[in-house]
């Protein structure tokens, strides 16, 4: 049996428990490859978050009084299902998201150890005993948020969904999800029937599909504590502004514009390697693409020549053709066209194209852009496409200072035969994760990830301890014996 055997969730939203039609009617599921309609997904309306908020208000409180073992066993069965499922949900990713087989397979690997992981949360200690003047116990504990709304990108539906909602099930809340209409299958129905199948009772999860107004109803309803959303910078701000107004938490992450460092000494063949994957991997439709390359100037020639080298010779076309290749689809037309965009303005500012600059339908060339001014668009903003701006430094002092004048601070790579020196270099970049010796784009269940400046508020998503800040509130709770007096 497949998770989508059932012919209920064609055109149809999940809200309480019940697969339905939503109030905004239904839409084609298309293939960015192809533009072949797959299938029909549900869109909800702002009435449909009402009822379903409030339907999950009530059942988050069932949820939330549930044994920890109960909530954790449901969370490994989840984990179990992706595995399960593996070459349902692969299909998906290929057809509906223009995934490359590679990437679909690492989706569902982290989607299973999220869910592990967010299982074992359920086990940790909720509080701590505190010291008081008074002859009482004093305690604070944590307690689940109550109702969260998650809001996850197409780029990569299932981990920037499930990195969100298994911690905030783990912890007792309840969740309404948001996943991008463009992807709706893959990061939304599967993952909605993933949970049905592993037990989560009825109305803790609701998937609703929809556009902008479905998104600021997601912050705004009364019933919603907290709000994780991942997207772009643009949408963040109105998120947060939205959030703040309504005195809601709101958990960010955002866009990125991040930075390879190639230092003098390092390894040109290993620093182009890693430059290929940090730029082209999943077609650049990464928040942690490499956007900029800042090579040492001895390096630089070579580095460019060998990176034009290998861009030029990646095959680009359908991941679910039946031939290997190294990139797939852009999701759109309208992303296509802002990526060309970027790059056509950059030459005009004085970038050369090296390789690439090209394409055909939804398939965009490997693009390598040598002697990118800093101004140049493509280089100071995110390209969020397979585009490999590189500058030459003339110093470790003027790769520091141009990485750090970013707007963003998402994730930065550092190349260098001393790791030490690397690290050092890092101390001096504003970010929110480094790796030494690789490319930017790195992701675990365990580690902490987020961005600062424009690409978010922090680490609030992944590691346990971030997950326990984010979907928890602290209660201080006193105990005592007798009750207390005091003078009138």
């Amino acid at each position: 049996m497949t998770l989508l055997d059932s012919p209920d969730w064609q055109g149809q939203i999940l809200a309480n428990g019940t697969w339905r039609a939503g109030g905004g009617g239904d839409a084609a599921v298309v293939e960015p490859a192809t533009g072949a309609e797959l299938g029909r997904y549900g869109v909800a309306d702002r009435g449909d978050v009402a009822a379903a908020s409030a339907g999950a208000a009530r059942a988050q409180r069932e949820w939330a009084a549930a044994s920890y073992t109960e909530r954790a066993a449901v969370l490994r069965r989840a984990g179990d299902l992706w595995a399960e499922h593996a070459e349902e949900i692969t299909g998906w990713n290929v057809r509906e998201v223009g995934a490359v087989p590679g990437m679909a397979g690492f989706s569902l690997h982290v989607a299973a150890q999220e869910c592990y992981e967010a299982a074992a949360l359920t086990g940790r200690p909720v509080g701590e005993v505190l010291p008081s003047e008074q002859p009482r116990l004093s305690m604070a504990r944590r307690v689940p948020a109550g109702v969260v709304s998650v809001i996850s990108p197409f780029n990569v539906p299932i981990i920037l969904g499930i990195r969100s909602v298994a911690p905030a099930l783990a912890l007792g809340n309840a969740v309404l999800l948001k996943p991008d209409p463009r992807t709706a299958v893959t990061g939304g129905v599967l993952m909605a029937r993933i949970f049905e199948e592993a037990g989560l009772p009825a109305g803790v999860l609701s998937m609703l599909p929809g556009g902008a107004d479905v998104g600021e109803a997601l912050v705004t309803d009364e019933h919603v504590r907290v709000v994780s959303f991942t997207g772009s910078t643009a949408v963040g701000r109105r998120i947060g502004e939205l959030a703040g107004k309504h005195l809601k938490r709101a958990h960010l992450e955002l866009g990125g514009n991040s930075a390879l460092l190639v230092l003098d000494d390092a390894d040109v063949e290993a620093a182009v390697g890693l430059a290929a994957w940090g730029s082209f991997f999943h077609q650049g439709q990464i928040c942690m693409t490499t956007g900029r390359h800042l090579v040492a100037d001895g390096l630089y020639e070579d580095f460019v020549s060998a990176l034009a080298e290998k861009a030029a010779a990646m095959p680009v076309g359908d991941p679910a053709g039946g031939s290997e290749v190294a990139l797939g689809p852009v999701i759109d037309a309208g992303q296509r066209d802002k990526i060309h965009g970027l790059v056509t303005d950059s030459v005009t500012q004085g970038a050369r194209v090296a390789t690439g600059g090209t394409y055909d339908g939804l398939f965009y060339r490997p693009t390598v852009l040598a002697d990118a001014p800093l101004s140049a668009p493509a280089f100071a903003e995110e390209v969020f496409g397979p585009v490999a701006p590189v500058t030459r430094v003339d110093s470790v002092d003027d790769a520091v200072r141009m990485a750090g004048e970013s707007d963003y601070g998402l994730s930065l790579g550092i190349v260098t035969r001393d790791a030490m020196r690397g690290l050092a270099v890092a101390e001096q970049i504003p970010t929110g994760i480094v790796h030494v010796n690789d490319q930017t784009v790195n992701d675990e269940a365990v580690a902490p990830f987020g961005g600062v400046k424009s690409s978010g508020t922090g680490s609030r998503f992944g590691g346990a301890a971030a997950n326990v800040e984010a979907f928890t509130e602290t209660r201080w709770i006193t105990v005592r014996g007798e009750p207390a007096t005091y003078p009138f």
